[in-house]
């Protein structure tokens, strides 16, 4: 997996006990052109503690152009901003 740390569009819920699940994302590719991607499976949902910022890791399995690919997302629970981290 490369590292590409872009922010992300995205669409996640909660569950009853305050778990986060995400849905779909957004981004931008090379070409300026918007990518839509549905996360098909959560594979692990760690917690982060990186610089004192507390990160909710998520390592995901999805089709993309139809190639299935892991990616890892980061939600940085401070400023409830999503990062597509690994692709």
């Amino acid at each position: 997996m490369k590292v590409v740390a872009k922010p992300i569009d995205m669409v996640a819920w909660f569950d009853k006990e305050g778990v986060l699940h995400p849905v779909r994302f957004r981004f931008h590719n090379e070409d300026q052109s918007d990518m839509r991607v549905k996360v098909d499976r959560v594979i692990t949902r760690n917690i982060e503690k990186l610089a004192g910022n507390k990160m909710i890791v998520y390592n995901c399995i999805s089709e993309i152009e139809g190639i299935s690919k892991q990616f890892q997302l980061k939600y940085e629970l401070s400023t409830c901003k999503w990062i597509l981290f690994k692709i």
